[in-house]
């Protein structure tokens, strides 16, 4: 009973946020910002554990998995376009990941934070699935990983499309290759949202940040920290 009221509460509110979103366009009303929200308050007034919450949790994100092969169309449909642009893109792409590895660790140790806290950002625009398994093999706090992998990818979603805008960033193709590359799987979906190149772009990057992270981070890890 309650793994289905699980379902049907997230479900629900995450529909009504998307209706939110689109009557009052805001980054404070991006729907996965906003639902996760209205969820945590929903569960605590209900006195439902993150334990309990777990079953409905691993029902909804089984589609995860589908949703994730599906990106395999737009990026084959737009193929040529990947050709024409692929060394830039791939140069902006390994600056992107060097450089939100490097600036978070001298952002954290500009603030004295712990080596607990630097190896759990070094990590943090990378998929969830890939940020822990990095997590693991440089000994670092896998939930606070997760939770800042999370956070950075809800930054993204609610504010990197605005950023863009700011700074005239118009280009379909260099918008989901930002975006995709920063803010992972959150941040593909509201590529998605803009066309099939963002999403396709931002998809691909998502995939090839996540290896291109993993092969880098020992050696700026040995470095710098």
């Amino acid at each position: 009973m309650i793994t289905l009221y699980s379902i049907f509460i997230t479900v629900s509110v995450y529909l009504f946020a998307r209706f939110l979103a689109k009557k009052y366009p805001s980054p404070l009303t991006n729907p996965v910002f906003l639902s996760t929200l209205i969820i945590i308050c929903l569960l605590f007034v209900s006195n439902i554990s993150f334990d309990e919450y777990i079953p409905a949790k691993t029902i909804m994100t089984y589609l995860l998995g589908p949703a994730t092969v599906a990106l395999a169309v737009p990026i084959y449909k737009n193929r040529d376009l990947f050709a024409k642009y692929f060394g830039a893109a791939f140069l902006g792409l390994s600056i992107g990941i060097v450089t939100t590895i490097t600036s978070a660790i001298c952002l954290a140790r500009l603030l004295k934070l712990s080596n607990m806290f630097i190896l759990a950002l070094t990590v943090k625009s990378v998929t969830v699935p890939v940020a822990t398994e990095i997590g693991r093999i440089i000994h670092g706090n896998i939930s606070l990983i997760a939770a800042y992998v999370i956070i950075t990818g809800m930054i993204g979603a609610m504010f990197g499309a605005k950023l863009m805008d700011l700074f005239n960033i118009n280009h379909p193709f260099a918008r989901g290759l930002a975006i995709g590359t920063i803010a992972h799987g959150i941040g593909t979906a509201e590529a998605v949202k803009e066309g099939e190149v963002q999403g396709a772009v931002a998809g691909a990057a998502m995939g090839i940040a996540a290896v291109l992270t993993s092969i880098i981070i020992p050696y700026i890890i040995t470095y710098l920290i």
